[in-house]
């Protein structure tokens, strides 16, 4: 990725028409990404899947998804595993044919598992997943998304352990869930930089060139996430969380997931370009 691009999650709430028409206006708004969702079911078929492709070339816009909500990669039970891997694979697949980049999810929750348990688990299961796409000849990025509760598997050390451990695993940053999770916490300049020296420590300067972001204002409590808000509703320093991706020079998607979302993804890419 040559700069950082914004984009919405989902089809502009401003759009009138499918998908396709979605892609062409995000690029009216001036944006440059779109992120697909899946979250409650894969809802574009492989015969659909070339029609999106064309409208994202066209338009020069990248595509990611995010992939269904209903997966536990820590799941004990086998047929539950197994349904959460397919849904990973076929929204990577469906993706791909799509032209799109990178798909992200919520890896899954420790429930009784300790940690280290629940990360062994959790890296078998992304393992098979890497070599499965890789067989397919499938170049889309796997992106285990940070999550907003601490009962959920994916704090930023287990995720960028699984990134350095496994080829085409990168992470998914949502920083409104690392604000959440952490009741608070990590939300001035300093703590956004500290986040980004973590992801050079580990990845290298690719992984500040190949950044997948999610930004969104954000309600919380004492157990994490309890809902999304816009920005200008939120307490998210998100002036400062731009200025550390810039000054990382950070490159790759940041996705606005607030209710208004084209809204907020153009305050985002108008505050970053300001500074």
């Amino acid at each position: 990725m040559e700069k950082l691009l914004f984009g919405t999650a989902g089809i502009p709430a401003s759009s009138k028409g499918p998908t396709e028409i979605g892609i062409a206006d995000v690029k009216k708004l001036g944006l440059g990404a779109m992120e697909l969702e899946f979250v409650h079911s894969i809802n574009i078929t492989r015969e659909k899947a070339p029609t999106i492709k064309k409208a994202a070339e066209e338009n020069g816009i990248v595509l990611t998804c995010h992939a269904p909500y209903f997966i536990n990669l820590n799941s004990l039970e086998k047929p539950k595993l197994k349904a959460s891997i397919q849904r990973i694979l076929n929204s990577a697949r469906i993706l791909n044919l799509c032209g799109g980049w990178s798909v992200c999810f919520h890896p899954g929750f420790y429930q009784k598992s300790t940690k280290e348990e629940a990360f062994e688990r959790v890296r078998g299961s992304i393992k098979e997943m890497s070599e499965a796409l890789k067989k397919e000849k499938n170049n889309v990025w796997l992106r285990l998304e940070t999550t907003g509760k601490a009962t959920q598997f994916g704090d930023l050390d287990e995720i960028l352990r699984l990134s350095g451990e496994l080829s085409n695993v990168m992470p998914c940053i949502d920083f409104a869930h690392f604000h959440a999770r952490t009741n608070g916490k990590y939300n001035s300049y300093k703590e956004f930089y500290e986040i980004l020296e973590k992801v050079e420590k580990t990845l290298g300067k690719k992984g500040l060139e190949n950044m997948h972001i999610h930004i969104t204002g954000i309600a919380y409590g004492e157990k994490g996430e309890k809902h999304h808000l816009n920005l200008k509703d939120s307490d998210l320093k998100y002036r400062e969380l731009l200025k550390a991706l810039k000054d990382f020079s950070a490159k790759g998607v940041v996705i606005s997931e607030s209710p208004n979302i084209e809204e907020d993804a153009l305050l985002m890419k108008r505050t970053y370009e300001k500074k």
